[in-house]
């Protein structure tokens, strides 16, 4: 666990074994769905015969939220609406994060579990990730089994992202945006106002969690191939991602940030004034000194932003 970096989001005690950290605690199921004609159907199928006959000391719902979906998705889902499942609609699309919102809004349970209408998260690893509520905040599917069907094309920018999300965060992060997850529904409520409406919203709360200093807890799972057309756009998705991961530590601890910036701008003043000199037996004056200065006010905003951050409510 990592030390809050802001007094407004103070952690939790582990030793709390009330409404939130009890084992038996109700946990509503939102499962996002747009244009998953094909995989719905047999997502709902297998959850809800899994939740009778893993779960049935547990409260449970399940919410899913049709995210203005344009094919037969309505309809596949309408038929397994009952008493333990019921749909909210959105009328346009308004995004995978959008729709968890929703979801998250609805549910009666201090737990909230996310997972897809693709196919591609067994619902076998549900029960798993419900054993770990005593001692952690979240609980995350990892898609670093055997049986992970990551495509050879999405996994290099994948890893860049975790490294750096990892580095940034100060924490080896083996799964950064997985979308089977189990998390406290307060304190979702307590981070929407910087949680995105799109793809990005488990990137964010997966960084928010650690950067506040909460416990996270990666279960292995495996990973299917999906049902239907991928939403993710890999060159689009992957640039809002870098520029998601910056502003989320720098939202919680922005020395992460400026620190090794301004360090980059100093180290490099003193190689070229240093390197200028040796070759030439002149020293490139003016590079060095705007390079220095560009180190110590990147420092100096760092600071101010850390100073910022900590005084704030």
């Amino acid at each position: 666990m990592t030390d809050s970096s802001s007094s407004d989001f103070e952690t939790p005690s582990l030793t709390h074994t009330g409404t939130f950290m009890n084992e038996r605690a109700g946990v509503s199921i939102v499962i996002p769905a747009y244009n998953e004609e094909r995989g719905a159907g047999p997502v709902l199928l297998e959850l809800l015969e899994l939740l009778e006959r893993e779960l049935p000391g547990i409260p449970h719902e399940v919410i899913v939220v049709d995210d203005g979906s344009k094919d037969r998705t309505a309809e596949v889902i309408q038929e397994h609406v009952g008493d333990r499942l019921r749909v909210v609609r959105h009328p346009v699309n308004r995004g995978y994060g959008a729709a968890i919102k929703t979801g998250v809004g609805e549910a009666i349970y201090p737990w909230i579990l996310i997972t897809d209408a693709d196919g591609t998260y067994p619902s076998k690893h549900i029960p798993e990730l419900l054993s770990h509520r005593r001692h952690f905040h979240m609980v995350v599917g990892a898609r670093t089994g055997p049986k992970a069907a990551v495509s050879a094309l999405r996994r290099p920018p994948k890893w860049v992202l975790r490294k750096l999300a990892s580095f940034l965060s100060r924490q080896n992060i083996p799964d950064l945006n997985s979308g089977l997850r189990l998390m406290r529904k307060d304190i979702l409520l307590r981070f929407e106002n910087i949680l995105p409406d799109q793809f990005s919203y488990t990137t964010t709360i997966t960084l928010a969690m650690f950067s506040a200093g909460f416990h996270v807890k990666f279960v292995q799972i495996e990973y299917l191939k999906r049902e239907g057309k991928s939403k993710i756009r890999p060159i689009a998705d992957t640039i809002g991602f870098t520029k998601l991961i910056f502003r989320t530590v720098m939202y919680f601890d922005p020395l992460r940030v400026f620190i090794p910036a301004a360090l980059l701008f100093l180290v490099s003043s003193l190689v070229i004034g240093v390197g200028s000199y040796s070759m030439t037996g002149k020293v490139m004056d003016v590079t060095t000194v705007v390079l220095f200065t560009t180190g110590f006010q990147t420092l100096m905003v760092g600071l101010l932003a850390d100073m910022l951050n900590r005084r704030l409510p």
